[in-house]
């Protein structure tokens, strides 16, 4: 395998820390790399250096001659001017970006929904993050290197990004590394596992699942400060394991050894003394809805007669696409919202906590300190097993040192806020706990040792996330929050025995229609939306419409073999004799008339778009 970029024998410092100290690393075509470590421990400064955007306080970077290396950074730089269209393929005309299969997909995949005229200074966060991802996967580069990729992405948009990085390039070719805390992604697309801490790279094989294992055969060997975090890995590895065979049929993943370190491991979760500690708190009545519909302007509901039990200690995780009407749901779990008919039963000693994904909780404290906070909760965690936390020790699982009970609020990184958030919520004594995308800002490490502080939470917990992984290791049901079959324009709650697999084959069976790349007028998105209200032509031209799709894709494959063949073309020009005028120009009126059916191809293409 042809070598890429490499770096030898950096180092960064800053005056308080080094980052990294003789970092020496490379990629050859073909690696597929996931990187994680704490935060701050120097992921994004290592994917900054190899990019050429962090000058490193010495070694160096190298690439080998020609090869283009493109970067997600946390933060882009879009030009605020610029449309949407601009950002992600420049001044390339319809016809060309549109003849470029990749292109589509990557359109489709990620900003279907973002108005193609807009500016860029006009979008949301999420918009302009997934805007700044298209415009990096359209350009023709050897080396991607993506910084939190799956930030402001749904399930699906990261089940796409998967399955384009695992087909972007062909066996052997390229590369790429992704710093995410998304785990069920890692183990999904990468091969080798580079771990960042205490400024050194330490290489893994194989993806997430096979580095959990050799984290744990490391771990065993290590110090007894060290004895606390191990253990925390075998219970990861004891449920990786355990799952979905899809996580243990990796080729890499050493069965026989993870089977031994983990004979003596216990399921994660005691779910029969989980049930009758949280019977215990809660009572057999938790919440109940009966015919529940909620709507905010009188005619339209959001949710449509749903109808739903939650009992004690259920453990439920929530999934949707954004605007579905999630948060109304929890609404009506916690008692926030009231239903605008049918009616919603809590239990008298049910108390529900709403873990908010603006912080909320930590907005009356941040001019004080980490202890001053903590200091006046005088109520023990007490966990299923019966063990009891002080609020000390709670805030020691998430993270927090004693150099950190000094420190303000305001002066905390966005996952310490978060961890602290979580500690507060929980130190509340809440019985039906909420958490509303919990994995913001979070590295691999802490997402275990919270899920092990949940594992032992004695209530009713809901889960709201994007992170798939997340979902499938803290909670034992899933529920979708879907549009009701009818059309009628709401949603209802429907169960997914099969889970969040269940969840995208639903998506992908009941997903509008589109029009795929027509021309745009000013406001309009990428692809215009057939509204339910057209049912009535839906009807009618649907015969007419599914043969205009069997031509489109009929012109792609002419064009694709029109293409091969044009570049088969131009490398036998290459090596031809070139004192062989004749058949030199043979060769190039060929190519001409090849060109030319390519450019018909395109135009009928792009006519036929216009009605599908």
């Amino acid at each position: 395998m042809a070598h890429l970029l490499g770096a030898d024998d950096l180092r960064l410092a800053y005056p308080n820390r080094v980052v990294l100290d003789g970092v020496s690393l490379g990629f050859n075509d073909g690696d597929r790399v996931g990187v994680v470590g704490r935060n701050g421990d120097g992921k994004s400064s290592l994917l900054r250096l190899l990019a050429g955007r962090t000058t490193p306080d010495s070694g160096r970077v190298t690439t080998r001659r020609g090869v283009r290396v493109g970067m997600l950074d946390q933060t882009d730089s879009l030009d605020e001017a610029a449309t949407v269209g601009h950002a992600i393929v420049g001044d390339a005309a319809d016809h060309e970006w549109a003849a470029d299969p990749r292109i589509r997909s990557v359109i489709t995949g990620l900003v279907a929904d973002v108005p193609w005229d807009a500016t860029v200074g006009s979008l949301s966060g999420g918009q302009r993050r997934r805007t700044a991802l298209a415009a990096l996967l359209t350009s023709d580069v050897d080396v991607l290197l993506l910084d939190e990729p799956t930030n402001h992405l749904d399930v699906e948009g990261v089940t796409w990004l998967a399955e384009h990085l695992k087909e972007r390039y062909a066996a052997g070719e390229g590369a790429f590394a992704v710093v995410t805390h998304d785990r069920w992604f890692l183990d999904e697309v990468t091969t080798t596992t580079w771990e960042v801490h205490d400024g050194v790279v330490e290489p893994f094989e194989g993806g997430y699942a096979a580095y959990v294992l050799a984290r744990v055969e490391r771990d065993r060997q290590a110090s007894a400060v060290a004895a606390r975090r191990a253990n925390l890995m075998r219970k990861e590895l004891a449920w990786l394991r355990r799952g979905a065979p899809a996580r243990t049929s990796k080729p890499k993943f050493r069965i026989d050894a993870a089977n031994a370190l983990i004979a003596d491991v216990p399921p994660v979760r005691d779910t029969v003394a989980l049930t009758r500690t949280a019977t215990a708190r809660l009572g057999r009545d938790v919440v109940e809805l009966v015919d529940a519909s909620v709507s905010y302007d009188g005619e339209h509901d959001v949710l449509h007669d749903v109808s739903w039990i939650l009992g004690p200690g259920d453990r439920v995780g929530i999934l949707g696409q954004n605007g579905a009407g999630k948060s109304t749901l929890l609404g009506l779990v916690t008692g926030a919202l009231e239903p605008t008919s049918g009616r919603v039963k809590r239990g008298k000693t049910v108390r529900a906590a709403w873990l908010s994904q603006d912080l909320a909780e930590l907005t009356p404290h941040v001019g004080s300190r980490v202890a001053d906070v903590i200091a006046p909760l005088r109520a023990a965690f007490t966990s299923v097993g019966g063990d009891e936390l002080t609020p000390g020790q709670v805030l020691e699982r998430l993270g927090f040192t004693s150099a950190h009970l000094a420190t303000p609020v305001r002066d905390l990184s966005g996952g310490q806020k978060r961890r602290l958030q979580l500690a507060l919520v929980l130190l509340g004594e809440p019985n039906v706990l909420v958490l509303d995308e919990p994995t913001n800002d979070m590295d691999t490490d802490m997402l275990a040792a919270i899920e092990d502080l949940l594992d032992g939470w004695p209530g009713t917990l809901l889960v709201v996330s994007h992170d798939r992984y997340l979902l499938e290791r803290v909670t034992d049901d899933q529920y979708a929050v879907l549009p009701r079959a009818d059309g009628g324009g709401s949603a209802t709650l429907r169960h997914l025995p099969g889970g969040v697999e269940e969840y995208l084959t639903l998506r992908a069976a009941s997903r509008e229609e589109v029009r795929p790349f027509s021309r745009r007028s000013s406001g309009q998105s990428v692809t215009t939306i057939i509204s339910g209200k057209d049912e009535d032509r839906l009807a009618n031209g649907g015969a007419q419409r599914h043969a205009t799709r069997k031509e489109l894709a009929s012109l792609e494959r002419r064009l694709e073999k029109r293409q091969a063949e044009a570049l088969a073309l131009h490398e036998q020009m290459a090596t031809h004799d070139v004192a062989d005028y004749a058949g030199l120009a043979a060769l190039t009126e060929r190519l001409r008339g090849i060109e030319a059916d390519v450019a018909d191809l395109e135009e009928q293409w792009l006519e036929l778009a216009e009605d599908a």
